[in-house]
């Protein structure tokens, strides 16, 4: 099954403090409304992220598509920083906190009998609520939202490898259960 990463969000410190409104004056595509958001909101057009910081130093990177792409990105950002006469490091740690993906059975699912077959300790269905039905996996610790038209999406993964391992979990329950 293709794996189509939609959003990685990472986040890394630079250890020094920022002056959010200097950065803000300085750079082209940077918002910094404290009012509305601690955070300042710098938008790259290559790659195509978001990145907060914070005056703690702390920066979130939001919108990749790849877990390269957040380095690159995180060193667009720095670059631009240091150009501004802030001292800061050349390669942070960089931590993923979550890999949102999508995939496709392509068939159709019955989601009631899979809530029923799955079992309520890991299965969450309340179509008034909500239209897909919410599987907790165990190993790796992810969710997967499981559709009626087959599409899945996979949340709360720290790596690539986690939602191939979690698919393949869900895919081989469901087989085994007669559900698909």
């Amino acid at each position: 099954m293709e794996i189509v990463i939609q959003n990685v969000v990472a986040s890394s410190s630079i250890g020094v403090p920022l002056d959010l409104q200097k950065i803000s004056m300085s750079l082209e595509d940077a918002e910094y409304v404290p009012e509305k958001f601690p955070g300042l909101i710098y938008k790259l057009k290559e790659p195509k992220t978001a990145m907060l910081l914070f005056t703690s130093g702390k920066l979130v990177c939001t919108g990749a598509k790849s877990v390269d792409m957040v380095h690159k990105a995180v060193g667009i950002v720095l670059d631009n920083i240091s150009k501004l006469g802030i001292d800061v490091p050349k390669k942070p740690e960089i931590k993923v906190q979550n890999i949102v993906a999508t995939s496709d059975l392509n068939k159709d699912l019955n989601l009631n009998t899979i809530a029923i077959s799955l079992g309520l300790e890991k299965v969450e269905y309340e179509p008034e609520q909500f239209p897909g039905l919410v599987y907790r996996v165990d190993h790796p610790r992810v969710v997967m939202l499981l559709f009626g038209s087959g599409k899945i999406v996979c949340t709360g993964a720290k790596e690539i490898k986690d939602i191939d391992l979690a698919l393949k979990e869900i895919v081989k329950e469901l087989t085994d259960a007669g559900l698909i």
